[in-house]
């Protein structure tokens, strides 16, 4: 690992017990579907179901992300894809594995939760997660979320703070998706 890799993992970890005084971002409403982003160039199809991306021997702080995929008439929708990668601790995305990749459907109340860690940044982009999203039968949507408070947000060109996890404790977001149902 890099010096400048840890000195930004560092940092990311000092400044989670800070983020919720930034977490008031704008909370997404009914009939308002959440805001598509790039899949980027680092999707794989045929992840495994797993609600757990963590690996044994990562160092990098722990996260749970959990909430609703709601239909735009709020309704939550049972049984939707939720396909999530990221990159691991050091910036990287496993290309020839499944590491920090998974799949995962929403219970009959459309809740989902997953287990993994908080990514670093890269050359470019802010620390964020990628999410696609497909209730049953209908389009896919794709985006991405991102950590409020992060010092990269205001640097990368694809940050949307609309798509900002609250996060309630330093190791906890929530994101609820609206989709088309």
């Amino acid at each position: 690992m890099t010096s400048l890799v840890r000195r930004r993992l560092l940092a990311a970890v000092v400044a989670l017990p800070v983020m919720p005084a930034f977490a008031q971002s704008r909370p997404l409403t009914c009939g308002e579907l959440t805001a598509t982003q790039t899949e980027g160039p680092f999707f794989k199809t045929q992840t495994p179901l797993r609600a757990s991306l963590l690996e044994a021997g990562s160092k990098a702080p722990r996260l749970v992300v959990a909430g609703q995929v709601m239909s735009a008439q709020c309704r939550p929708v049972a049984n939707a894809l939720l396909d999530f990668w990221h990159a691991d601790e050091d910036g990287g995305y496993d290309n020839s594995g499944f590491r920090y990749r998974g799949h995962q459907f929403t219970d009959a109340q459309g809740r989902y939760r997953l287990a993994t860690i908080v990514p670093a940044e890269y050359p470019g982009r802010t620390r964020h997660i990628h999410v696609k999203v497909q209730a049953p039968g209908k389009r896919v949507l794709t985006t991405q979320l991102y950590f409020p408070g992060d010092p990269g947000n205001a640097k990368d060109g694809l940050y949307e703070r609309a798509l900002e996890m609250r996060l309630a404790k330093a190791a906890e977001g929530t994101f609820n998706f609206v989709v088309e149902a």
